[in-house]
């Protein structure tokens, strides 16, 4: 097992030889920086919307460059395809399709005060200054850049709730700095407060109403040395003193003497500006940004290094790992470093006891992102949990879009309710099991979002009023499943019984004579407005930001069953086939990565590929889980193909990439697809790992020969999670054409 290690040394291939082998290959601690594989840029442009800057892993803090905001492509506040810098934000979001955050923008400037950014079409009338990417460098907890209008260097690194600034001013020239608090992205400030406490620091906060209609964040800054010139202004207007409140409160600090360097730290807290100041203190002591971005770097290296991987080449490194940075990135710390949150209902919870968390992006990443920490993040999953059962007690549901203690009840389903009942099956208990059912039980038999319909195994009409009723009730069917499955395990049998029983409510929606999944009205009747083909309105309001070819296969949870409704194996088989090959029509934004009506740049699609395997054909699904590897994912700013969506594009890279994928995430299942590294370790809790060995990787070897576990020959097209976080041995041997025996037997396909 030793033949792909390149041992430097006599003693090293002695060692190799005899007892390391595998181990050195991989366990090489910080010898190998696991961040150098990181290319922050992917995703940076095109439709990716993902977040350039400093942070940390799963941290609150995502310090970075914020552009002047066009439009959906700079929903992060930035894009690649941009020229100009408008500031620094202490909060942005990753992947996301709706913009917000950007919150405390701070920029440097030299020549007369300016309160204002400026414009796109005229960036010099404000203090925004154009850039280049030549002299921009961007790497796991640092950012850097040369403000080319200024011939400012800045500096940012980022800890868990804290930003380090550092600047560097040209000689002969007057400096400033603006903190200007009515500025954020695709949201209007509200009220913002603005203080200078000593000539060192400054507190404040900013009030603002965006996607999130209702949302603060509180704010410290601590200059390394004294400010000695500070004003005040409220939007263009010259106050007095030292103290502001507005809805549109900046200050700018002034230099009457060349300041050459300047360095300064910015707290956050969602509670206080004092919470703020202690958050800065702890995390960042003393004054020294490489310190903090190396600190930065140590945690992403330690994250990263998880999964250990040998490929193919350098760019397949390169997109592994920086999958797994950006799917790292969200969720985010939402408390101070005491622990304490400001929750949905606006009021400050102190010691709550776990680590409470926000931007959870359910609809998205309930498929692959919440699975893979699961796997990969074991010791935040159950903080995770107790901050979605602590929404539900703060709001009366359970999660559906939160971000920063608001709900903003964007997409469709109630997706918590999955994630909630995953965590529980596979094995987590750091949170109250009995508590955390009865709020899932509690939200699904509400009356919000058409769960009355549902409750009363009726269609949720296309006319009463609930948008997008059919995608609503399919998410529901699966969460429903998966409380099922949760009910069963806990021995709550009636429940079990009639959430199953829900779990088939997809059946409601079935036209036998279209084929597909429709919306019916109050009469009984099926929508007139039908176009499988579309995705726009009025064909698909049934749907969410897809069309009835892909939401007739939202039915995870009970695939066995979709089989069945739709004639058989061989009819099924001829479908996929069929959804596979009809050329998209293109008209919503949304749909990019096809392959015929697949679309993998959004994520009602992204278990499809998988579906061969449930009705005897593996191979097709090795064939399009490849194609999707290979041509949906590059190294290169527009390297994906959709939104990120806080990290559920780069989990299916990870799982399939790696050969398996979780198609319903709450049944432990993990269906195999085409492994695409020649080794991958996954480490493991209580010092386990689990090793997938592919042989006759690459090469056009693409279709799984055979599998061996531990040594025995394993003939089944899916794992289960107990079976990989036992640790072990997985061995699976590819070959150039299809076997089509594998897999083939009934009792050899997954259980659901």
């Amino acid at each position: 097992m030793n033949h792909f290690i390149q041992a430097e040394s006599f003693w090293n291939r002695y060692l190799c030889y005899f007892f390391l082998g595998f181990v050195l290959q991989f366990n090489t601690s910080y010898a190998q920086s696991y961040t150098s594989y990181v290319d922050p840029y992917i995703g940076s442009g095109g439709h990716g919307h993902v977040f350039v800057g400093a942070s940390v892993p799963f941290g609150a803090m995502q310090l970075g460059p914020s552009n002047i905001f066009k439009g959906w492509d700079w929903c992060s506040g930035y894009n690649y395809g941009d020229s100009i810098i408008i500031g620094f934000s202490h909060r942005h979001l990753s992947g996301t399709g709706i913009g917000d955050l950007s919150d405390v923008l701070i920029m440097p400037y030299t020549g007369k005060i300016k309160t204002q950014k400026g414009t796109q079409e005229d960036h010099r009338s404000g203090y925004a200054s154009l850039f280049d990417h030549t002299q921009e460098k961007v790497k796991p907890g640092y950012y850097a850049v040369k403000l080319s209008d200024y011939d400012i260097d800045v500096e940012l690194s980022a800890t868990d709730r804290a930003g380090y600034h550092k600047y560097r001013f040209p000689k002969d020239r007057e400096a400033h700095i603006i903190i200007d608090l009515k500025e954020g992205i695709n949201d209007r400030s509200t009220d913002t407060y603005l203080e200078q406490q000593d000539p060192f620091t400054l507190v404040g906060y900013r009030s603002s109403s965006g996607w999130a209609k209702e949302q603060q964040v509180f704010f410290a800054v601590r200059f390394k040395k004294p400010v000695q010139k500070f004003n005040l202004f409220d939007d263009e207007q010259v106050l007095k003193g030292k103290a502001a409140k507005g809805q549109a409160i900046k200050g700018v600090i002034s230099f009457e003497n060349n300041p050459e360097t300047v360095e300064f730290k910015v707290g956050i807290s969602p509670v206080s500006a004092e919470s703020a100041l202690v958050n800065l203190n702890s995390e960042i002591a003393g004054w020294n940004l490489q310190k903090v971005a190396k600190e930065a770097e140590k945690k992403w290296n330690q994250e990263l290094s998880k999964v250990k991987i040998e490929a193919n080449s350098k760019t397949d490194k390169v997109l592994f790992y920086t999958s797994m940075f950006h799917a790292m990135i969200h969720p985010s710390l939402y408390n101070d470093h005491d622990r304490s949150y400001r929750g949905a209902d606006n009021k400050v919870r102190k010691s709550p006891g776990f680590d409470n968390y926000t931007i959870f992006s359910t609809w998205d990443t309930y498929r692959a992102a919440h699975p893979l920490y699961a796997l990969l993040n074991p010791e935040r999953v159950n903080d995770m949990i107790n901050s979605m059962l602590a929404i539900y007690d703060e709001q009366g549901y359970l999660p559906v879009w939160h971000l920063d203690g608001y709900d903003t009840g964007t997409m469709v389903g109630i997706s918590s309710i999955q994630i909630i009942a995953e965590a529980y099956l596979k094995g987590f208990r750091g949170f109250d099991a009995e508590k955390a059912f009865q709020a899932m039980k509690a939200t699904a038999m509400s009356d919000i979002r058409g769960l009355n319909y549902v409750q009363s195994f009726k269609p949720i009409p296309s006319d009463a009023g609930i948008g997008r009723p059919v995608a609503h009730a399919l998410e529901y069917a699966i969460a429903d499943g998966s409380t099922a499955l949760m009910a069963k395990a806990m021995g709550k049998i009636s429940d079990f019984e009639y959430f199953n029983k829900r779990a088939k409510n997809y059946k409601l929606y079935y036209d036998q004579n279209e084929g597909f999944f429709r919306g019916k009205l109050k009469n009984g009747d099926w929508n007139p407005a039908f176009d499988p083909l579309r995705s726009t309105k009025p064909y698909a309001n049934d749907y969410a930001e897809g069309n009835a070819w892909q939401y007739l296969w939202l039915v995870p949870q009970d695939v066995k069953g979709l089989i069945k409704l739709l004639g058989g194996e061989k009819a099924f088989n001829e479908r996929l086939n069929q959804f596979f090959s009809i050329d998209p029509i293109g008209d919503l934004v949304d749909l990019t990565g096809n392959i015929g009506q697949y679309a993998h740049g959004n994520e009602p699609s992204h278990h499809i590929a998988y579906l061969y395997a449930y009705s005897g054909q593996q191979w097709k699904t090795a064939e399009k889980v490849n194609y999707i590897i290979n041509n949906f994912y590059h190294n290169k700013p527009d390297g994906i193909i959709g939104n990120e969506d806080c990290g559920q594009m780069s989990a299916w890279y990870i799982f399939s990439s790696i050969g398996f994928y979780p198609v319903f995430p709450a049944s432990g299942e993990y269906v195999i697809g085409a492994p695409h590294f020649k080794q991958v370790l996954i480490d493991l809790p209580e010092g386990k790992s689990i090793r997938v060995e592919t042989v006759n990787s690459g090469g056009g070897n693409i279709y799984v020969q055979k599998i061996e576990l531990n040594g025995q020959p394993y003939k089944k097209v899916f794992f289960n999670h107990s079976d990989i976080i036992k640790g072990g041995h997985l061995k699976i041997y590819m070959g150039n054409k299809p076997n089509y025996d594998f897999g083939r037997a009934e009792d050899n396909r997954p259980l659901f």
